[in-house]
């Protein structure tokens, strides 16, 4: 009986250990990201590769478009549900790692994501109180890019300056017709333009981090409010009511940017892509020159990482998550799989595989974009507050404001001002 008794514990702990090691040895990884098809089936490629190298680790895909995305990871990260691996914008540092525990920290594992690949200034943007929160994927600048046929049309040179800017849109109204524009942009594109434009006449940044206000006297703000109201009223883009008579969509769906009414736009250099590949042939974009005002030293670009990819602070499976980040940025299956798609990458050893297999050209408009950035003075940086989801959407609300003739300039700079600065109060204590 005893003997029988002993069989049997000896039995069910053998089972017991069998299911740990198979516990132990398979492992499912969660991860997320956001963008359009090409970024999906890239991605998804990626995955189907890294499964094969490691049949013994499953990687669940949760991708979405980037509407409502920021939203929903916040609801998992708030809960401790979020993925292993995520996608993620260098803004949300102050958001959700502002100590530098919000993510995993990745310096933990060194001896897998080879970390000599990237240079040390990248990985010190995503770095939070000696915590590397994320591996930087690529760095982007917002430049611009221009349809060849309609400037053409309109026989203009591209802007070299702020005059030649607001000149194009008083040609393409009066030689095109009313429904032609030199350029289109997203209200945090229009944010961002503005802001090259202050820091080129100013030469400051936007935000004083010390006193954890923006940095604009009333005067400045007049002129920052005045500027946009200024490129609306020379045609070189429509005001927000234009755009709302089209619909909810991406703008590079909408029938006058595939159709070359929309000419232009000012753009991340390594999302480029989206909109020159929805242009009705013969039509492609190019690289324009970046205005600037006479005598500015600062260009005033944005220049950020383009996204990084992090580990969820809450991950049980972090080495294995580090392998399959190791894997889509230096390994060569990851890198050929997933390309140019979110920029030109920073990984060494990506670029590497990259130009041998003729991918990346120093022609092609995310490549002579990011060269043109680059050449550009830049020295005066922008803060991720700058960036922030709240600001950026305070924004939009304050020029809608002005569009829809609810409010003068003068009205909406007192009321940006006023508003941003309680949110930047909340946000940096």
């Amino acid at each position: 009986m005893k003997k029988a008794i002993l069989h049997t514990l000896i039995a069910s702990s053998l089972a017991l250990l069998a299911h740990q090691s198979f516990a132990a040895d398979n492992v499912e990884l969660r991860m997320s990201w956001w963008g359009g098809n090409g970024r999906h089936q890239q991605t998804l490629k990626a995955i189907e590769d890294f499964q094969k190298a490691n049949p013994n680790i499953t990687v669940k895909a949760e991708y979405t478009g980037w509407d409502g995305h920021l939203a929903r990871l916040t609801t998992q990260i708030a809960g401790n549900t979020e993925p292993d691996v995520m996608q993620t914008n260098w803004n949300w540092l102050p958001i959700f790692s502002k100590n530098g525990d919000g993510f995993y920290d990745l310096n933990k594992q060194k001896g897998v994501i080879d970390l000599a690949q990237f240079e040390q200034k990248e990985l010190n943007n995503t770095t939070v109180d000696g915590k590397l929160n994320g591996i930087p994927i690529s760095v982007t600048a917002r430049v611009f890019y221009y349809n060849t046929d309609t400037w053409a049309k309109a026989g203009l040179e591209y802007p070299k300056t702020w005059d030649e800017l607001l000149n194009a849109g008083k040609v393409f109204k009066e030689k095109l017709g009313t429904q032609y524009y030199p350029v289109i942009m997203e209200h945090q594109d229009t944010l961002a333009l503005l802001n090259s434009y202050m820091v080129q006449k100013y030469g400051i940044p936007a935000i004083d981090v010390k006193t954890q206000k923006f940095a604009y006297t009333d005067a400045q703000w007049a002129d920052f409010f005045g500027m946009y109201k200024k490129l609306v009223d020379s045609h070189v883009m429509p005001d927000l009511k234009y755009y709302a008579s089209f619909g909810k969509s991406n703008m590079y769906e909408m029938k006058p940017w595939i159709t070359g009414e929309w000419a232009g736009t000012y753009m991340w250099n390594s999302t480029i892509t989206k909109y020159s590949d929805n242009l009705q042939p013969p039509a492609k974009l190019t690289l324009g020159n970046y205005p600037m005002l006479p005598g500015a030293k600062d260009a005033g670009l944005f220049f950020k990482p383009a996204q990084m990819l992090s580990i969820g602070k809450s991950s049980k499976h972090p080495k294995e998550a580090a392998m399959l980040i190791n894997f889509l940025l230096n390994s060569k299956e990851g890198v050929q799989a997933l390309g140019l798609e979110r920029g030109v990458p920073l990984s060494k050893a990506a670029v590497a595989q990259l130009r041998s297999d003729g991918v990346i050209k120093d022609d092609s408009n995310a490549v002579a974009g990011l060269n043109q950035a680059l050449t550009l003075p830049h020295e005066i940086g922008v803060s991720p507050y700058f960036d922030d989801p709240q600001i950026v959407a305070l924004f939009g609300d304050t020029i809608q404001s002005i569009d829809y003739g609810q409010k003068t300039v003068d009205e909406a700079s007192k009321y940006f001002q006023r508003q941003s600065e309680r949110i930047l109060k909340r946000a940096m204590k």
